[in-house]
C-alpha cells in the first residue's frame, strides 16, 4: 500500500481554521443542512423552532437533554392550541427525524419521540377534494385562448389536470423537460420530492397547448430555461425567471376556479392533483402505476385518492323518497 501524500497548504480548498470549524459543526445543524428538499427544510425549520421556544432550547447541544416527557408536554400544548391532527403529526415527524439523525451520530442514546402517540388524522378525502368531470372541463376552458397569459394558463391547467403534478414540480419544469422522447413517446421529465426524477408520458392535449404557448411566448429554443414564466406586461413581455408556486396558486388555479364558480375549502392546485389521480383510478388505472405516476413513496398515500367505492351518486341520500 502506498503512503498517503500530504498536500501542501497552498493547494488545499479549505484553510486549517475552516477545516476545524466544519469539524466542530454540531450534529443538530448537520441534520438540517442534510435535508435535500427546500420545502421540507422550510417546514421542519418552523416546527423545530416552535419546539425550541416551548422548551427554552437556545443552543443545539441542549437538544441532547430532551426526554420523552418534554415531547409529551409539547404534544399536549399543540393540541391545546387547536392545531389539526395532520399538523401535529408533521411537527412530531420533524422532531423524530432530528433525533433519528442524532442517534445515528451517537449524539444521543435514544429517540425521545419514539413511542409518543401521534394524533389520528381525519380522512384526506374532505381535505383534498376532487373536481367533477364537468368542473375540470370548465376549468380547462376558462383562460382566454388568444392572449399570452391565457395560453400559458391553459397549458398550466392542462399539465396539472392530465399529469397530477405538484405545483412546485410544475414550476421546476424546463423547456427541455416537456418533450423527452422515450420509446418513441413524448414524456415529461419531472423533478419530484427529494430530487427524485420520474418520467410521465405527455398527454396530447398538453403537448398541443404547451406548443401554442411557447410559439407565442418565444422562448421555445431556450431549452435550459424555465418552461412557465411570469407575464411581465399586458403586451406579452416575459421575464426569464420561473413562475413561483405562489403564482400558480393565486394567479392561475384559484383565479379560474372562482371564475367558473368552483368554491369550497382546500380548492387549489392539490385539488387538481387529486382530480387527476381520482379520474385515473375510476377509469381502471392500476393503483401501483398511479403510485409511481404521482411519485408517492408509499401506496398508502395513493389510496386516499381511491374513491371508487364512495361516489356521491351512489349515496343513500339519492335513494330517499317522500
Amino acid at each position: 500500500m502506498t503512503e498517503l501524500q500530504v498536500l501542501p497548504a497552498a493547494s488545499r480548498a479549505l484553510t486549517a481554521p475552516e477545516f476545524q470549524r466544519l469539524a466542530d459543526v454540531p450534529p443538530e445543524a448537520q441534520w438540517f443542512a442534510n435535508l435535500s428538499s427546500a420545502q421540507t427544510r422550510r417546514a421542519y425549520e418552523g416546527d423545530i423552532r416552535v419546539f425550541m421556544q416551548f422548551t427554552g432550547i437556545v443552543v443545539p447541544e441542549e437538544f441532547r437533554a430532551v426526554a420523552r416527557g418534554h415531547v409529551l408536554a409539547w404534544r399536549a400544548d399543540l393540541e391545546k392550541q387547536g392545531l389539526s391532527g395532520a399538523t401535529i403529526r408533521r411537527k412530531l415527524a420533524a422532531l423524530a427525524s432530528l433525533y433519528e439523525y442524532l442517534c445515528d451520530c451517537n449524539a444521543v442514546t435514544h429517540n425521545p419521540v419514539k413511542g409518543v402517540k401521534r394524533p389520528a388524522v381525519d380522512s384526506y378525502e374532505g381535505k383534498t377534494p376532487a373536481l367533477g368531470d364537468a368542473q375540470a372541463r370548465a376549468l380547462l376552458d376558462a383562460p382566454p385562448a388568444d392572449t399570452l397569459k391565457g395560453k400559458r394558463d391553459r397549458a398550466i391547467l392542462s399539465v396539472l389536470l392530465y399529469h397530477a403534478l405538484r405545483r412546485e414540480e410544475l414550476t421546476k419544469l424546463l423547456v427541455k423537460d416537456f418533450n423527452q422522447e422515450r420509446r418513441g413517446v413524448p414524456h415529461l421529465r419531472v423533478q419530484g420530492k427529494g430530487g427524485k426524477l420520474r418520467y410521465i408520458p405527455a398527454h396530447a392535449n398538453s403537448l398541443r397547448l404547451v406548443s401554442e404557448y411557447l410559439a407565442m411566448a418565444g422562448h421555445g429554443a431556450e431549452l435550459d430555461g424555465p418552461l412557465f414564466r411570469p407575464i411581465r406586461n399586458p403586451r406579452g413581455g416575459q421575464t426569464t425567471m420561473a413562475l413561483t408556486p405562489g403564482g400558480v396558486y393565486t394567479s392561475v388555479v384559484v383565479r379560474y376556479m372562482k371564475q367558473v364558480g368552483i368554491t369550497g375549502d382546500n380548492m387549489g392546485p392539490h385539488a387538481l392533483r387529486a382530480t387527476a389521480a381520482t379520474s385515473a383510478l375510476e377509469h381502471n388505472a392500476d393503483i401501483a402505476k398511479v403510485q409511481e405516476w404521482l411519485g408517492h413513496a408509499s401506496i398508502s398515500t395513493t389510496r386516499v385518492y381511491d374513491r371508487r367505492g364512495s361516489k356521491p351518486e351512489d349515496s343513500p341520500t339519492f335513494r330517499v323518497s317522500y
